[in-house]
């Protein structure tokens, strides 16, 4: 592998990760791993077949990555096809490449939603291993009592077991802003029906680090560099920092 494929240097520069030089000191620092050993200077990849990782973090590669953020309006399904024939989130996105979302928002739920061909950051987006943070505004029937917010911040019993601790603040007295990072299947809805106060409506807001609030329903962008690099870095091994410069 040291005489075929691209070099290291080269495709971290062009996935941007900095400049060729800025590249070259990641790699003799010791912090760019190819398939999980360090890598060294003179290092080619197949960027089809191999896994890249700086400071842990999964980097995408691929020449044909795309990366794509949804506001997803209500009554679409989060699915690349649908057997009822019903509307489907690939379908609000470009035909080409082939992507999927990552994870699922139910029909009557609104928001973010990733959709991407990433199979690496897929997997690790919604694998609960890694913990990504999800936040929700949760509209509910009723007015939630200090007792009730205390048992969604301290975890509810559902009938698949208790839920993992969630931050929990009250926007108004019927609108919750609820973040948690698991992803059992239409989690909020049970959660706010196991205290009592069923969700009117339910808009995802953050995933992770990734923040949009000009994107209206329905619309839909290209996440850019910087973005897809601190969803990486947000699900890596643990080491959080983002900067890429060389350390000193």
């Amino acid at each position: 592998m040291m005489h075929e494929g691209e070099r290291l240097q080269k495709v971290l520069a062009r996935v941007g990760l900095g400049s060729r030089r800025v590249c070259e000191d990641l790699i003799a620092d010791g912090r760019v791993t190819v398939d999980g050993v360090v890598a060294v200077l003179g290092r080619r990849i197949d960027v089809d077949a191999t896994l890249v990782e700086v400071d842990g973090a999964v980097v995408g590669i691929k020449p044909d990555l795309v990366h794509y953020l949804l506001n997803k309006p209500t009554g679409v399904i989060s699915t690349a096809e649908d057997t009822h024939d019903r509307p489907t989130v690939v379908e609000l996105v470009p035909e080409e490449p082939r992507v999927f979302p990552v994870g699922r928002l139910d029909a009557d739920t609104e928001g973010l939603l990733i959709i991407t061909n990433d199979g690496e950051l897929t997997h690790r987006l919604t694998h609960p291993s890694f913990g990504i943070e999800k936040e929700y505004l949760t509209q509910v029937e009723g007015e939630p009592s200090r007792a009730a917010l205390r048992e969604l911040r301290e975890g509810v019993e559902l009938e698949d077991g208790p839920t993992a601790k969630a931050r929990v603040t009250a926007v108004d007295p019927s609108l919750l802003r609820i973040t948690i990072h698991e992803g059992r299947n239409r989690q909020i809805r049970r959660m706010c029906e196991a205290i009592g106060h069923p969700v009117i409506r339910l808009v995802r807001t953050r995933i992770g680090p990734i923040v949009d609030r000009r994107l209206k329903p329905g619309e839909w962008r290209v996440l850019n560099r910087d973005e897809v690099r601190s969803l990486e870095v947000a699900v890596g091994s643990g080491n959080s920092g983002g900067a890429l410069e060389p350390k000193r």
